[in-house]
């Protein structure tokens, strides 16, 4: 940890300047020293600008979070060629030990992105500017911060806890529970940042005007809080936050799932939280994980190749048709893939590789593979009607949670009402993702279990939710990962590095 908080400053300076779609838009200006810095409000703007950038996928290995998400799950292998990213490798196996880079590069993203987060709310209210825009800033920090800290701990468990920027003799400093993280840092930073950020950014006001769409709202500040809250269970209180959020009518489902995933309908009315990225800028802005997900033949890695066993969650009609969202997720076999190519499975160690985060060569050339423009959706509307479905049922009303859960259902059923390229074209197929009439509350948590994973496939949510459900259920589906043992792999190792720096860890 010690590393990264001696260059936190020198750093975020760097990047204080680096366009991520439409809120950060100029180019590198120069570095500041540090008692220069902090003194008007386009430099508080410059610095939270910068405390977005770790979410960024600019390099797949720098921030691995689909390696933790989903390649530990039982939903993805590695994939790539046999001598690829070994380090990938070892934690789809379950070999994992303290030195595997994948700890160590996600750690140090995530602790870059509080300390950049640390400097903002430590020196932005000092500075004499517009009241509205600095509340904004300061929201936007601790919206992020919150983000980091939730990764943090779903990850590596226990972890330090760092609130205000440190000199380097101040972070010998031990764990701290993930529960009191959780009570004292994510939920008030969380509560703080609803009531800071604005619900949108349409020009209402000369801070939240529409470019500086894909910043933290009030919403997804409420959202990511209603996410905090069903992780410890704490259902009323998730029932209340989800509620807020989808009253506020700011949010909806979109018509075609798959439009989620296209570059053409960024920052959609079912995105409340959504990564920027932009292809084809100086210096790189774009997403990476469109080569390292792509097959050989479009210059890619192949690598996150989804199992045998996530399609096979999929439902299928008695006549053969399956949820549309697997043709949208999953490049299977003689399908339709991009740039007019036919899918083959030889493209894949399992015959199958993820569509998500995949463009066109109209879009990005063969030669911008790894800079591509589709962002990263981090919290959908989808997701939260999900996890409030999921608070209901655990509450004691599984009909309630009927409602939230067919709803998503329906959206993906009526697929065959927008998408003319799907096979009976309008017609909805009979029988095809029927809504669940359940009011058993275990058949109800199941069918919630089942629809988290169909929906929110490769979007790095899965391994977190496996574990979430806990010894019994994890056990379960994980048990084609022979490595995989619950309390041993919960969570993950702390990179050997920091516990060689920083001496007050326990073990």
């Amino acid at each position: 940890m010690k590393n990264f908080f001696i260059y936190g400053l020198m750093i975020m300076l760097i990047f204080s300047g680096i366009s991520c779609k439409k809120f950060l838009t100029k180019e590198i200006q120069g570095v500041y020293p540090a008692d220069q810095f902090y003194q008007t409000s386009s430099q508080a703007v410059a610095a939270i600008n910068a405390a977005y950038q770790p979410l960024t996928f600019t390099n797949a290995t720098q921030n691995p979070l689909w390696v933790f998400g989903d390649v530990a799950s039982d939903d993805a292998v590695k994939g790539g060629l046999a001598g690829d990213e070994p380090d990938i490798g070892l934690i789809d196996q379950f070999n994992i030990t303290p030195i595997n880079s994948n700890l160590l590069n996600e750690w140090g993203t995530l602790y870059e992105g509080i300390t950049r987060c640390n400097l903002v709310l430590a020196n932005v209210p000092a500075i004499s500017m517009d009241a509205s825009l600095q509340s904004r800033i300061l929201g936007e920090a601790k919206f992020l911060r919150a983000w980091y800290y939730f990764t943090l701990i779903n990850i590596f468990g226990d972890v330090p806890v760092v609130l205000t920027p440190l000199d380097p003799n101040q972070l010998q400093i031990a764990q701290s529970p993930a529960a009191d993280i959780y009570n004292s840092v994510i939920e008030p930073d969380l509560t703080s940042a609803a009531g800071l950020l604005p619900q949108v950014y349409n020009g209402s006001t000369p801070t939240d005007n529409l470019s500086n769409v894909g910043r933290a709202t009030s919403g997804a500040a409420t959202a990511l809080l209603t996410k905090v809250y069903v992780y410890q269970q704490k259902w009323d209180s998730a029932i209340a936050a989800a509620q807020q959020v989808i009253n506020s009518n700011v949010y909806s489902l979109m018509p075609l799932y798959s439009q989620n995933f296209s570059a053409d309908f960024k920052n959609n009315s079912e995105s409340i939280f959504e990564v920027q990225m932009l292809g084809g800028q100086v210096p790189k802005t774009g997403n990476a994980l469109n080569q390292w997900f792509a097959p050989a033949v479009d210059n890619g890695y192949f690598f996150n190749a989804p199992t045998q066993s996530f399609v096979s969650e999929f439902e299928v009609t008695p006549e053969g048709v399956a949820d549309p969202r697997l043709s949208y997720t999953v490049g299977m076999d003689s399908a339709a893939w991009f740039n007019g190519e036919i899918f083959s499975a030889a493209w894949s160690p399992t015959g199958y590789l993820t569509r998500k985060y995949q463009q066109p060569f109209s879009q990005i050339p063969i030669s911008l593979k790894g800079d591509g423009s589709c962002d990263y959706l981090a919290i959908r509307y989808a997701d939260l009607l999900l996890l409030y479905a999921e608070a209901l049922n655990a509450s004691g009303n599984p009909g309630a949670a009927l409602v939230p859960l067919n709803a998503v259902r329906t959206r993906a059923r009526n697929s065959y009402l927008y998408d003319t390229t799907l096979t009976g074209y309008p017609v909805v197929p009979a029988d095809l993702l029927p809504p669940v009439t359940y009011t058993n509350q275990a058949d109800v948590l199941q069918s919630i279990q089942h629809e988290r994973r169909v929906e929110l496939g490769f979007e790095f949510h899965r391994y977190f939710d496996v574990i979430r459900w806990g010894k019994a259920y994890a056990t379960q589906v994980m048990s084609n990962s022979p490595g995989f043992n619950y309390d041993v792999n919960k969570t993950f190792p702390i990179p050997q590095t920091e516990r060689d720096t920083n001496k007050a860890l326990h073990p």
